[in-house]
């Protein structure tokens, strides 16, 4: 399954890792992409992840999770 987010406050290489570690330490996460430019943040899991929880994540990493993205 794969679920597209857009996260804001990322500004750096630095800001990507924080994100991707935290996004991967989920449950049943097994890929995460982050484009910076963009703040698109693709996870791809084993089963359906709440948004509650990958709102977590990024707020564990210091950032803001805007929603999913279409």
């Amino acid at each position: 399954m794969e679920t597209v987010y857009e996260v804001k406050g990322m500004t750096c290489g630095h800001c990507v890792g924080s994100v991707t570690q935290e996004i991967t330490a989920l449950p049943g996460v097994q890929n995460v992409a982050v484009v910076l430019e963009t703040g698109k943040v693709t996870v791809t899991s084993e089963t359906p992840l709440t948004e509650d929880a990958v709102r977590e994540a990024v707020d564990e990493a210091g950032y803001e999770l805007v929603g999913t993205s279409e």
